[in-house]
Formats: C-alpha cells, sequence, structure tokens
C-alpha cells in the first residue's frame, strides 16, 4: 500500500526526497544537483508518494506557483523499482486535486518527450513548439483543473 503526502522542507523527508530527485532525473543525465537552488524550493509544495508500511519515498515531485491561475509541476520523480506501478498516476492525481483545492484552473509542466504520452493520458495537453533546456528536450503541456 501507498500513500501520497504533503513534505515539508528542510524536513528529513525533503531530503530524502530531493535524493529521489538526483538519482531519478539528473545522475544518468550526469548532472549534479547544487544545493545553492535549495533556497529557490522554500517556497515550493513538496509532494512526496511513500510505501505505508516503512514510509520510504517511492516517488514525488513539486508545485509553483506561477500566478493566481496557473501552477507548475517540476521534477516528477518515480524509483526505477516503482515505475510502472501507477506512483506517477497517484502522484499526479493528488497534485491536480492539490492545485484545484488551492484555487489554481491551470497546471502546467515541461515534459520530456519520452513521457509525453503518460501525461496524455491523464489529461494534459502539449502547448507549443519543442524546445530545450539545458541539454535536454521538452514540451510545453498544459491542463486545465
Amino acid at each position: 500500500m501507498r500513500k501520497v503526502i504533503d513534505v515539508d522542507f528542510g524536513s528529513a523527508k525533503y531530503d530524502e526526497l530531493v535524493e529521489l530527485r538526483y538519482k531519478v532525473l539528473l545522475e544518468p543525465l550526469g548532472l549534479k544537483f547544487l544545493d545553492s537552488f535549495r533556497d529557490n524550493e522554500m517556497t515550493y509544495l513538496h509532494i512526496a508518494c511513500v510505501d505505508s508500511l516503512d514510509e520510504k519515498i517511492v516517488g514525488g515531485l513539486m508545485m509553483v506557483p506561477l500566478n493566481d491561475k496557473e501552477i507548475r509541476m517540476m521534477q516528477v520523480a518515480v524509483d526505477e523499482k516503482y515505475q510502472r506501478e501507477g506512483v506517477g498516476h497517484q502522484l499526479v492525481e493528488y497534485a491536480v486535486k492539490k492545485a484545484k483545492s488551492a484555487g489554481f484552473s491551470k497546471l502546467v509542466m515541461h515534459a520530456m518527450l519520452s513521457v509525453v504520452s503518460f501525461y496524455e493520458k491523464l489529461g494534459f495537453k502539449p502547448e507549443g513548439d519543442i524546445f530545450d533546456e539545458g541539454g535536454i528536450t521538452f514540451v510545453k503541456m498544459v491542463k486545465n483543473i
């Protein structure tokens, strides 16, 4: 059994989440997580999916308010051992509910091309041209909530 939780910035769970994001998203690309970026994350919403038995984080994401109507979902990461088990789906559903209850009407994200179909199944639509960010190719995706 798994559950989705809010994670407080600076907590032990936040550190575990940062470690997972690094392992899943940055390390395979040869990129490093710079601690100087942690301060930027202080105002972000951090969400994790944890195993109910041992409370180990198996996936997570961040959300950043862009304005009164839009919030951006970022760095969706699921531990490789738990991919294709519904963890990503569970995280995104929770993020949508959280954003909607906070008064946002649009959820936006930059999706790597390899995961566009996953987000389309969850109701996101590509918007605009494909672009490069830090050597990685993305497309902006939007979901009205």
